[in-house]
């Protein structure tokens, strides 16, 4: 006989014995029946968990450990069936998590291992369901809390992806040099093409004055000529430089021609430049 004593989050099952005793006495046999008690064990109705570690083989041949988190209970109302169908509960539901994982995984590559652990566990916690709730068990939740690759191959899967990272950076970084050469370049032609401007206008300025300071010196001083009158403008800048040169502290030192008749030779050289530029350009 069995009895079951429920507490508050166990349940307690007694065997109740029958003994048979013989006494003889006066030649006849009286069977003489003695009850006793007898504590078979307890059944925790708290919710428990179960790690499980299974080792499989991915769809790309890669070796990985799946680890899976079931968490299970005793139903009341079926506290016998827990207690006495299964003689190890834990090993029976490893041996479901293992059968179903191992059909599971190699069916997907790593990476798709990975990205699908909520239909890995899902699977896991419906087969588990099915099969457990013959032997009065609730399987509550089913989690794969790891995927743990081969040691190697995981440093393999890191360094690709620092590799993708580094080509990602230097080419983030081209780009980004790039763009600084391209708008050093439009800087520098912004700036020729400004100084350019200012040359131009410099030399015009140049000339018109030039060209003043000619007419103005010929309506003043009858009797000479263009010639003469740039003659002496020459002059006069050629000592403007002369003494520009002295004046800077950071000038290098110039040997030029200085003696009288050095204005002169200048004066030619420049006259003979302007009119074979003339004469390339006509």
């Amino acid at each position: 006989m069995i009895k079951a004593k429920r507490t508050q989050n166990t349940v307690s099952f007694w065997f109740v014995h029958l003994t048979r005793t013989k006494s003889w006495d006066k030649l006849w046999v009286v069977f003489k029946w003695i009850s006793r008690l007898q504590l078979a064990g307890h059944l925790s109705l708290r919710v428990q968990q179960l790690d499980v570690r299974c080792e499989t083989k991915t769809k790309d041949n890669v070796f990985v450990t799946v680890v899976a988190s079931v968490q299970y209970r005793a139903l009341m109302e079926k506290a016998s069936d827990a207690f006495y169908k299964l003689s190890n509960t834990r090993e029976q539901i490893q041996a479901y998590v293992f059968d179903v994982i191992r059909a599971s995984v190699p069916k997907l590559e790593l990476d798709s291992a990975f990205e699908q652990k909520n239909e890995i566990a899902k699977a896991v916690e419906d087969e588990l369901e099915k099969a457990m709730s013959h032997y009065g068990y609730e399987i509550v939740q089913t989690l794969i809390v790891d995927i743990e690759p081969d040691v190697h191959v995981k440093r393999a899967m890191n360094e690709i992806n620092a590799a993708a990272r580094m080509r990602m950076a230097a080419n983030d970084k081209a780009e980004a040099e790039k763009i600084l050469q391209i708008k050093k370049a439009e800087g520098e032609a912004e700036a020729k093409y400004l100084a350019g401007l200012g040359i131009a206008r410099q030399r015009q300025a140049i000339v018109d004055g030039l060209r003043d300071s000619v007419l103005n010196f010929s309506e003043n001083v009858p009797g000479t000529t263009a010639k003469d009158v740039m003659d002496m403008v020459l002059v006069t800048q050629y000592f403007d430089t002369m003494r520009e040169i002295g004046a800077s502290s950071k000038s290098s030192s110039v040997f030029i021609p200085h003696g009288p008749g050095a204005v002169r030779d200048v004066a030619s050289q420049i006259r003979d430049g302007l009119l074979q530029g003339n004469m390339v350009l006509n």
